[in-house]
């Protein structure tokens, strides 16, 4: 194949799943047809895009290819003729032997009211909490099983089961594939930004993969964040306002995050100057205004962000401050990742050996082994303090526990400094 069709399948797989599955799921009401058929259409893209050259619409192209797929698989089960009346209310097809194969271009507001009917739907407080953050994850993002177990912290086989009792539970049940009244939208709020917020950690921090960063991922959490702040305006509750604070001023640092070479690039060495001035600007009132409530977990994150934003120097960065912020996140929402950003913090504030200190304390009584985010922090805080066989210990353990290919060139270049002093 083609290296440029390739990449333009590619990009359009990683761009535009989510869109396609909600499209297809709003006809057929089944998330395992509709995942199967898309997943079909792309591999026919495979096959015929090098011949037939890359439509002038993709997206349009796997929509319409999922839709007959989709066609073809009714008309074989044995319900087609009881299930003919609900496609045919949805447009999906006409009520005729044959249905019609030209299929109209999808326009892109139709395609977002989609995405957003998708969350909401996932969210349905019928479903586990746990159930409902996979499930968007894996629908709307395309994001493999294994990729969400790793992000869950639940074993692959767990989260594979999880997924299809969720989709059993959707059907069986009847939920609604639509946006809420304002009634409704209230209690499935708290786990549509949980959903939202993990999409833009995916897109921020990529699980696996050649690149670090996923743009696309990252705007559509901001999109989806931004959509649903004004779906529910006037009366925003703080933390809708505040992960969209959080969202825009995490992604500001984006353009510095990574070099020419595509090597990661550490907070306290980045350009500042390449950071997204206008973008900091927007988001800075509305972390602020989202602390002067009661804060809540996103609030306090937004506040943490907004403290590294207003440092134009790393030296000028209030580390004590944001000791403060993680203590005060850990009292409200606990985790072993949360207390780690603290340790983290705190060797910033009052010196490795201390962030040292905090981190052996975290591992005495959480089982953060397989997670390679402590064993680089302890390795870089070793490196610190001039222990470079533990650096190099720790730096090695954490290459064999990390799935993102600029990640573990990160890691292998500090693990060769340690060794070669």
């Amino acid at each position: 194949m083609p290296s440029d069709v390739a990449a333009t399948i590619d990009a359009v797989y990683r761009a535009d799943w989510g869109r396609i599955v909600a499209t297809l799921i709003r006809h057929v009401g089944d998330f395992d047809l509709a995942e199967e058929c898309v997943q079909e259409a792309f591999a026919a893209a495979v096959t015929q895009w090098p011949e037939s050259g890359v439509p002038d619409v993709p997206r349009a192209w796997i929509i319409q290819t999922a839709r007959h797929k989709a066609i073809d698989r009714i008309r074989r089960d044995g319900r087609y003729r009881e299930k003919l009346t609900s496609y045919v209310n949805s447009g999906f097809m006409r009520a005729v032997e044959e249905p019609d194969v030209e299929e109209p271009y999808y326009a892109s507001s139709e395609i977002e009211d989609d995405r957003l009917r998708l969350i909401f739907t996932c969210c349905h407080p019928a479903l586990a909490p746990e159930a409902q953050v996979a499930l968007t994850l894996r629908t709307l993002c395309g994001l493999e099983t294994d990729e969400i177990a790793r992000g869950l912290l639940v074993a692959p086989t767990a989260m594979a089961q999880r997924l299809v009792r969720a989709k059993r539970k959707i059907r069986d049940a009847g939920i609604p594939y639509v946006i809420p009244g304002t009634k409704d939208i209230a209690e499935r709020l708290d786990a549509v930004l949980t959903v939202i917020y993990l999409v833009f950690n995916e897109g921020y921090a990529a699980t696996r993969g050649s690149t670090l960063v996923r743009t696309d991922l990252c705007a559509e959490a901001i999109r989806l964040g931004r959509l649903l702040r004004a779906l529910i305006a006037p009366q925003v509750p703080a933390e809708v306002t505040a992960l969209v604070a959080l969202m825009l001023l995490h992604d500001a640092r984006r353009g510095a995050r990574i070099d020419e070479n595509g090597e990661i690039v550490t907070l306290e060495e980045q350009d500042r100057n390449a950071w997204n001035h206008a973008q900091i600007a927007e988001a800075l009132p509305l972390a602020e205004e989202s602390m002067r409530a009661t804060p809540g977990p996103f609030a306090i994150q937004a506040a943490i962000a907004a403290v590294h934003c207003r440092a134009a120097r790393a030296e000028d960065t209030d580390w004590p401050e944001i000791v403060r912020l993680y203590g005060l996140l850990e009292c409200i929402q606990p985790s072993p990742i949360v207390a780690l950003n603290r340790a983290v913090a705190v060797a910033m504030a009052e010196g490795p050996r201390a962030g040292l200190a905090a981190i052996d304390a975290l591992t005495a009584t959480n089982d953060l082994d397989d997670c390679h985010l402590l064993h680089a922090a302890r390795a870089d805080l070793s490196r610190r303090c001039g222990m470079n066989n533990e650096a190099a210990k720790s730096y090695a353990r954490a290459m064999e526990l990390v799935k993102n290919d600029s990640e573990r060139r990160y890691l292998e270049r500090r693990l060769r400094e340690v060794q070669s002093s």
